[in-house]
């Protein structure tokens, strides 16, 4: 009786129902977190649930197919290093994920393994196989640990292609990363150029956050075309490194013909692709390019395809729409063909 009198009260009410609105977010918080550590747990053992986002990606080759022709086996483990399906040599200090996965074999990732998915794979793997017989050249845009850059050349290079891969990073830490590892999977000096700057269009100043401890974070997003007042204010708190804008023209330099640009840029992505649209035409023959919109993706539809260029995979970013706005939880990936560099 006391609390249905007390109900009549608006105040009353509007603590009780503020309070049961509070009891359901966090009820909802809690049922997606336990998703997602069902989805992680899933992950990591590689055996994902059917409906899991890495199976939604649509390709006009067989993409699975793909990654089993250069699956390489009777790999032996290597102390200290986890050794992945095309016999790559990944530092575990890269990421805190991989703490535990010192002397192990990474089995074929499908759908997924801790970094991509079958349509990255497949896609990256198609650009080597229509590569000219004799050579292959990639440039990966934010190559991190030089994910592509040691992935990509190590496939080229057990077709008997030769090699030389190019990467344009910002974090420091990243870089020596990138190097390590292009050294330990048995890159020399001259089959490998890294660029210390922030991938762009044009040249120019960029402003990138720094970290504590190179590996913690990989999406961090840089500030292009820094004014001078911006810079200052980094070089006094000390929040971000400045660094050059590393024009893809640049990034090609003298290469007449590059057979793959990875593009993972956070965000940047259908920018650059439109203000380099000429030059990529000229001397690009495959794209692969991760999204992180929906908005990027249309962009790039609209700006590759009017270019005449041939979409071969293409798996959508998905968002959570749990919530009150969507919230984007795992980012796209399209990789594209230029036929005037490419067979049909």
């Amino acid at each position: 009786m006391i609390k249905e009198i007390a109900l009549r009260i608006p105040q009353v009410r509007r603590l009780r129902d503020s309070r049961d609105e509070l009891k359901n977010a966090l009820d909802s918080m809690g049922k997606r977190a336990r998703d997602l550590e069902d989805e992680l747990r899933a992950l990591r053992s590689l055996r994902p649930p059917a409906e899991s986002p890495f199976y939604a990606y649509f390709s006009n080759f067989d993409a699975i197919e793909m990654i089993r022709r250069h699956e390489v086996h009777g790999l032996h483990p290597t102390p200290g290093f986890q050794t992945n399906w095309l016999g790559v040599l990944v530092d575990p200090k890269i990421h805190p994920f991989l703490a535990t996965s010192g002397n192990q074999l990474e089995p074929v990732p499908l759908p997924a393994n801790w970094h991509a998915d079958i349509a990255e794979w497949a896609a990256v793997l198609q650009s080597v196989e229509n590569a000219p017989r004799d050579s292959f050249t990639m440039i990966e845009l934010g190559c991190g640990w030089g994910c592509w850059m040691n992935n990509a050349g190590v496939a080229a290079r057990r077709t008997g292609r030769k090699v030389h891969v190019v990467g344009v990073e910002g974090d420091a830490g990243h870089i020596q990363f990138a190097q390590e590892a292009l050294m330990r999977n048995g890159f020399r000096s001259d089959e490998f150029t890294i660029y210390r700057g922030i991938a762009a269009a044009a040249c120019g100043t960029a402003l990138f956050p720094r970290q504590e401890h190179a590996g913690h974070s990989w999406g961090l997003e840089p500030v292009f075309g820094a004014t001078q007042a911006e810079q200052d204010e980094a070089a006094a708190f000390g929040s971000h490194d400045i660094l050059p804008m590393i024009a893809l023209a640049d990034a090609i330099g003298e290469h007449s013909r590059v057979d793959l640009v990875h593009i993972d840029i956070q965000g940047g992505e259908a920018d650059l692709v439109e203000q380099c649209m000429s030059l990529i035409d000229q001397k690009v023959a495959y794209l692969v390019i991760g999204t992180h919109s929906k908005k990027i993706e249309a962009r790039l539809f609209d700006l590759l395809g009017e270019a005449g260029w041939r979409i071969e995979m293409e798996r959508p970013a998905f968002y959570d729409v749990k919530s009150t706005r969507p919230i984007l939880y795992v980012d796209g990936l399209q990789g594209w063909r230029n036929p005037l560099l490419m067979n049909p």
